[in-house]
């Protein structure tokens, strides 16, 4: 491999003599591919028997034949017919949670053909603060690929509702515009605040169009009312948080541009693309990107490529596929004569491909550069250090007991009416579902045979001492165990999910003991952890040693009787008190459909 420094391409302004040059044969090109079948993503058609020619790391010429680009020094390479697609983009991410560093999870994507992402770094945000939003901001411009970032816009993500380790606001996101990899705001997830014009949120989302840059959107209601179109009106220019057809063509119609996800475990793109398929909606305004995706998923299964062929399988053509992960996303974000497409100016990212339904990639190249291989990442890319400041963050009072997740009952009773948070499975939003649970020596207790177990929230940035407790179902766990994570968006608490006290106990007691991460106990002994040091959120190993520890973690997960899709995404995601209907926080239960905090009790009925 030959360590490259990973210097951005001057500006197409000052490149366009050169550029010209090349185009017109007076001064060689740098690389020249030979023979391809060009997929032009603005004519949405495949052009046979074109070359392209590159300089400085962008295009300079696309066309029939670069003969006169070739030089004694041009590198020439022969595509043998297989087909030139632009470099994917990943329109709406979150690094964090693939569990690695941005440096990490760029080495597992690139094999897979991704170029551009677009992440959204709240994660860190509600842990570091602002602080922590800089050092992925920096770290994500020393990467080989376009990774812009969002400034993230809820932290927390619904104030009074949870408490996170830090707080942002208007000052905070006029000051992220200026820095220079920063694209736009990220997902304006409080979208009652925007429907009631807080002022937190329209000085943010002012702070951000004032720029002249994207703000992103996050309208988790299914419910498309007036509070719908207040947000529509109050800036949020997308939406990944449609999960129906109808969801998909309100937003289009209302200028928003869709995007439709496909992470590990949301899978959202089947329902809203028929909004095209059947329906015959323009696709220019929808985009395919993640949202989430864990390290078992990036290195075993795939990225953006694996969202693009989902979308072919569900009936989009393949030209019209990739521009909904390509040039789709770069007019989304104002970068059109940048990336998202192969056409002199832009940035020479594309992919070589050998069988465009299935996106076998044979070759990615990035700014004039191989990348990767169908042997893998072809570049030296070194690990990335993050402070000690970024590290030691899991700041509890104190080890926790079995006997802190106790859930006594309101009175004398043999069984209890409780709120159960339930479980949908391949999305993000959850079920507020209510069950009569047994009552044992004063204590509520789950009842595992009907799939409901114990549920925690420790509170771990200010050392309170917090537990909130209650009950979730959906896991099928069906032998005494628990899983405890650090991870637990958007506010980053502890998540704790158990059949067994003493279990959880266990498991939180160990993140404090490592710093974070994940890590699943059962009968008293530690089955699988993922240690994550940087913000109790990010590992700092390699990414496929992370993997392996992931699918670690699943395989001891599914020994304990869970058999739900990715249930490490859908555990992570039980403390979103922004996505309905019901979640857990630090403050107690909270009903999203009302905005409320709710007792774990139901009062019966007379």
């Amino acid at each position: 491999m030959t360590k490259t420094p990973f210097t951005k391409p001057s500006p197409w302004a000052d490149m366009a003599p050169q550029l010209v040059d090349v185009a017109m044969g007076r001064k060689p090109a740098d690389l020249v591919v030979k023979s391809g079948k060009w997929v032009n993503v603005y004519s949405g058609e495949i052009i046979p028997d074109t070359d392209i020619a590159i300089v400085g790391g962008r295009f300079a010429y696309c066309g029939p034949d670069a003969s006169h680009c070739i030089g004694p020094d041009t590198k020439v390479v022969a595509a043998k017919g297989k087909y030139f697609v632009p470099g994917l983009c990943d329109a709406h991410m979150h690094v964090e949670s693939g569990m690695v560093t941005v440096t990490e999870f760029c080495r597992a994507v690139i094999p897979h053909g991704t170029t551009s992402m677009f992440i959204d770094p709240h994660e860190i945000a509600n842990v570091l603060g602002i602080d922590g939003v800089r050092l992925m901001h920096d770290e994500a411009m020393a990467m080989p690929i376009n990774v812009h970032v969002q400034m993230p816009s809820c932290v927390p993500s619904a104030p009074g509702l949870e408490n996170a380790a830090a707080t942002l606001g208007p000052q905070d996101i006029a000051e992220a515009m200026t820095w220079p990899n920063i694209i736009g705001l990220g997902e304006v997830m409080d979208f009652p605040g925007v429907a009631a014009n807080t002022t937190r949120m329209t000085g943010e989302v002012a702070a951000t169009m004032n720029a002249n840059k994207t703000v992103g959107g996050h309208y988790a209601s299914p419910v498309l009312d007036n509070n719908f179109h207040g947000y529509v009106a109050g800036g949020p220019a997308d939406d990944h948080e449609g999960t129906r057809k109808e969801d998909a063509m309100a937003r289009v119609r209302q200028g928003m541009r869709a995007m439709l996800r496909l992470g590990s475990a949301w899978y959202d793109v089947e329902a809203q693309v028929k909004a095209t398929t059947e329906d015959g909606l323009d696709p220019r305004n929808f985009i395919l990107c993640t949202d989430d995706s864990h390290s078992g998923t990036l290195v075993n299964d795939g990225h953006m490529n694996r969202v693009v062929r989902h979308a072919i399988e569900c009936g989009v053509k393949p030209v019209t596929a990739i521009q909904m992960a390509t040039l789709n996303t770069a007019q989304h974000f104002g970068l059109e004569r940048e990336l998202g497409s192969i056409a002199p100016g832009r940035l020479a990212d594309f992919l070589i491909v050998d069988d465009l339904e299935q996106l076998t990639i044979d070759e990615v190249y990035g700014r004039g550069m191989k990348l990767a291989d169908r042997s893998g990442i072809a570049i030296d890319l070194p690990s990335y250090d993050y402070p000690e400041t970024a590290k030691n963050t899991v700041n509890m009072k104190a080890d926790v007991s079995a006997g802190q997740f106790d859930i006594v009952a309101p009175s004398d009773v043999s069984s209890a009416k409780v709120r159960v948070i339930g479980m949908v499975e391949n999305q993000a939003p959850t079920k507020a579902l209510e069950a009569d649970l047994p009552v044992s020596n004063g204590l509520v207790v789950g009842h595992m045979e009907n799939d409901i177990c114990q549920i925690a929230l420790v509170e771990r940035h200010r050392a309170t001492g917090g537990i909130t407790n209650g009950f979730v179902s959906g896991f099928g766990y069906n032998i005494p165990c628990a899983m405890a994570s650090t991870v637990a968006h958007d506010s980053h608490h502890m998540i704790v999910v158990g059949t067994s006290k003493e279990d959880m106990a266990l498991a939180a007691n160990r993140l404090r003991e490592v710093g974070g991460g994940v890590c699943l106990f059962s009968k008293g002994k530690e089955k699988a952890m993922v240690e994550m040091p940087i913000a109790g959120l990010m590992s700092d190993e390699p990414s496929n040693i992370v993997a392996a520890k992931a699918d670690k973690l699943v395989a001891a997960m599914r020994d304990c009787g869970c058999s739900l899709n990715n249930a490490y995404m859908q555990h992570s995601l039980l403390a979103l008190v922004v996505i309905p209907e019901l979640r857990i926080s630090d403050i107690g239960l909270v009903d999203v459909r009302t905005f409320e905090k709710v007792d774990l009790f139901v009062e019966k009925k007379k």
